[in-house]
């Protein structure tokens, strides 16, 4: 006999690419419902995109829950993360929910992380609705999108009525969805009535007991740990007792349920119950954990845990023993770091968390630069002081062959410029796989190429496209390990003293470097201080101040004109530095240093070597 399906509730997920409108079609949605009303002097675009580093960066890094009700529906939505390097969010999510929004770009069109998400969905057996977002952008083509998300889902291997989609078409900023590609609409009904059609509702049995599978864990001062997910089977009261089973080694630990909450709006409220289907949250069970298992007391049993892929990059956090260190942060300890990333390995289970020889030394793995510069950024914006290593990919065997991670890579840059960008990424052992023109003045470059290979590109193709190009890469798996990639072109200079850089020093040093430092600004010995205009490092005096002397020269009074210095954001830093350099990281600045400070003990490490 199979089990009814509950009526009232809808689960879905938002996926797409990034920068292709998620979370502003979830603003859309909210709005169309009352769910948040827009005051005039509060700011309320991308509702769900809380956190500060989200909003600037204009991306979703963490999945976000909330809940709209349609006519006598509750439509629980979680907008997920579009960047690969946060796929560990897209696949938990994905448990979660019995339907998935495909959204794309109806200029832009299937790109590399649509395939990332596509894949996990269909995977999973869901069945997307495909929206087409942005109809209000100008030069639009709805219907070679379509086309494309159609291929897509063939090259997935779709089955036949995963390949029976419905297709809205929307603009999500303006706030209006169609079934039609010629027809604006007027508000979001069409979306929201394919959502209740072509989305089951949860399946539900009232005679199993209570299975709930942990996805999200968040932390209150109050309650403590606080495990969110989705109720499987059976039902929950607060105050009830439970059985929390460990996904690492099956431990059954009895706990009480002190919080019991459901998503209303953008908001969660507490209740008194909830049954399979739902998505809770509930507290009282303190070592609870992603992938866990909340369970009844009388028959625990898990659910089947969580795969999730593997890391591809790695790096190592170490304490900041730089002469500046504990200047400007609070938390710099080696304690403190570690009580850090230990938290943070509970609730991002994309990360692993290695300690290292040596005092103050973890090596951390991610899914990509990405994942572990927003976890660097993060904890530089709580008060952290220290140093990281240049991103390493972690090779494995595969079929008893030495392979690496290799990328999808589409670069979309300016006709002009395509035959340098081709050398370029020749140098860099990519295999293009397809070529197209994009309008009448660009080119879509798609490669396969390995994460080494793709390292410190980004800022390479800015220079070669004088700022016009961009890209977008995603984790294309494993594959036999290549050549190894060019080094870097240009090495760098060196501060050979502590002291304050002099405009002086700077303007004599200038027509052979580019600097990363001003005047005025304090540096010490081994900084990195600029780049040489050769592959060679250069051990230089940035602080050296004009000579005093009786003699006046109109020549050499002149004011000094210096080039402005290149002031690196910590992705930029992270791509730059070799593998014996270093980023130091502080709540106020980003520097670049030699890992042995002292030229002289570097020389002899390099003989030694």
């Amino acid at each position: 006999m199979t089990s009814p399906r509950r009526q009232d509730v809808r689960n879905i997920a938002i996926i797409a690419h990034v920068d292709h409108g998620k979370t502003t079609l979830v603003d859309a949605l909210l709005k169309s419902t009352g769910a948040f009303i827009v005051k005039a002097d509060q700011a309320q675009e991308q509702v769900l995109d809380s956190n500060d580093l989200e909003r600037e960066r204009g991306i979703t890094i963490l999945a976000k829950n909330t809940s709209v009700r349609y006519g006598s529906t509750t439509i629980n939505i979680v907008d997920t993360p579009g960047h690969a390097d946060f796929g560990s969010e897209v696949e938990r999510i994905l448990k979660m929910v019995d339907g998935a929004l495909l959204v794309v770009d109806a200029v832009e069109g299937p790109m590399p992380q649509t395939r990332f998400v596509l894949r996990k969905a269909l995977a999973l057996g869901l069945h997307p609705i495909v929206v087409i977002n942005k109809m209000d952008r100008p030069h639009i083509r709805p219907q070679e999108a379509l086309n494309k998300v159609f291929d897509l889902f063939i090259d997935l291997g779709a089955t036949e009525p995963q390949m029976d989609f419905a297709t809205v078409y929307a603009a999500g900023k303006a706030g209006w969805a169609s079934y039609d590609v010629d027809k604006v609409g007027s508000d979001m009904t069409p979306l929201f009535d394919t959502i209740l059609k072509s989305v089951p509702g949860p399946m539900v049995d009232s005679e199993k007991s209570l299975q709930m599978l942990v996805t999200m864990v968040d932390h209150s001062n109050y309650l403590g740990k606080i495990g969110i997910g989705r109720i499987q089977n059976g039902r929950v009261a607060k105050n009830d007792v439970v059985a929390l089973i460990k996904a690492e080694d099956g431990r059954v630990i009895p706990g009480k349920i002190t919080m019991l909450q459901m998503y209303f709006g953008l908001k969660r409220q507490d209740v008194d119950c909830a049954q399979a289907g739902d998505i809770v949250a509930l507290a009282g069970l303190e070592t609870i954990n992603v992938g866990d298992t909340v369970s009844s007391v009388e028959n625990p049993t898990a659910l089947p845990p969580l795969e999730i892929d593997e890391p591809t990059l790695s790096m190592e956090f170490m304490v900041n023993n730089s002469p500046f260190s504990g200047r400007e942060g609070k938390l710099v300890t080696s304690r403190h770091i570690r009580e850090r990333l230990l938290h943070e390995q509970q609730i991002n289970v994309g990360l692993k968390i290695e300690q290292l020889p040596g005092e103050g030394h973890f090596k951390v793995s991610g899914r990509g630069e990405l994942h572990l510069s927003v976890l660097i950024e993060t904890m530089r914006r709580e008060g952290f002081e220290l140093a990281v290593s240049r991103p390493q990919v972690i090779f494995r065997e595969v079929g008893g062959v030495l392979s690496e991670p290799m990328e999808n890579l589409v670069v979309d840059v300016p006709a002009e410029h395509q035959g340098a960008v081709i050398e370029s990424l020749g140098r860099r052992v990519g295999q293009l796989q397809n070529m197209a023109p994009e309008g009448t003045t660009r080119v879509r470059l798609e490669y396969l190429i390995s994460s080494r290979g793709l390292m410190g590109f980004k800022g390479e193709l800015m220079t070669l496209t004088k700022g016009q190009g961009m890209m977008h890469h995603s984790f294309a798996g494993y594959g036999p390990k290549g050549a190894e990639p060019p080094p870097r072109p240009n090495g760098v200079l060196v501060c050979k003293e502590p002291g304050t850089t002099t405009g002086y020093a700077l303007n004599n040093l200038q027509e052979r470097s580019a600097f990363f430092v001003a005047p005025g600004v304090d540096v010490y010995e081994g900084m990195i201080v600029g780049t040489n205009s050769r592959q060679n490092d250069m051990i230089v005096n940035p602080c050296k101040a004009k000579a005093l002397t009786n003699m006046r020269s109109k020549a050499s009074d002149e004011a000094i004109q210096l080039e402005p210095p290149k002031i690196l954001s910590l992705e930029q830093a992270l791509e730059f530095i070799d593998d014996d350099e270093l980023v130091e990281v502080t709540p106020q600045n980003i520097r670049l240093r030699k890992k042995v400070l002292n030229a002289s003990l570097r020389k002899r490490d390099e003989k030694d070597g």
